[in-house]
């Protein structure tokens, strides 16, 4: 897939989780409700349908209470590989009327310390790739990552716990 950089934003970090806690957090509609909209907007909603073609769908909540839909459409799944979605077309590949419309490219490669995990959002043009940038990407993703690894530690912990409880 060729990408242009000056349409493209880019947050890869070494995550101390494996790549299938990484798929895993981002294909389970009950775990994206978790961590998927910066704190304090949440997440009421969700939905996916794991195929090419298929729904990722999700509803954040702002702090005042006003929703937010967000339709999208996966492109490619490799399961704890890759996830590839986009906003610019609907479930069954029918364009969509989103207005700030993105492709976001999800890679999860395993690493010495757990996973490296990298998301490459495409733009149309210059100008979403600054309104994307200037709504708060990286500091956004970055929290939202930052939700997903608690989350996935969190799971593991009660799982433990009630593996070994006596």
């Amino acid at each position: 897939m060729n990408t242009t950089e000056e349409l493209d934003l880019v947050l890869e970090r070494i995550v101390d989780i494996s790549p299938d806690k990484m798929y895993t957090a981002w294909t389970t509609p009950e775990l994206i409700k978790k961590w998927f909209a910066p704190l304090p907007w949440t997440t009421v909603k969700c939905e996916v349908d794991l195929r090419p073609g298929g729904i990722f769908r999700q509803v954040m909540r702002s702090p005042d209470g006003n929703d937010f839909p967000n339709n999208g459409c996966f492109l490619e799944l490799i399961k704890n590989n890759k996830i590839v979605w986009t906003t610019a077309l609907e479930e069954g590949f029918r364009p969509s009327n989103e207005p700030l419309q993105i492709t976001a490219i999800l890679t999860f490669e395993s690493h010495p310390n757990g996973t490296k995990y990298t998301a490459r959002v495409l733009h149309r043009n210059i100008e979403d790739r600054k309104k994307h940038e200037d709504m708060g990407f990286e500091k956004g993703w970055s929290q939202c990552l930052d939700q997903l690894l608690k989350t996935m530690k969190e799971l593991q912990d009660d799982i433990t716990e009630s593996v070994f409880v006596f």
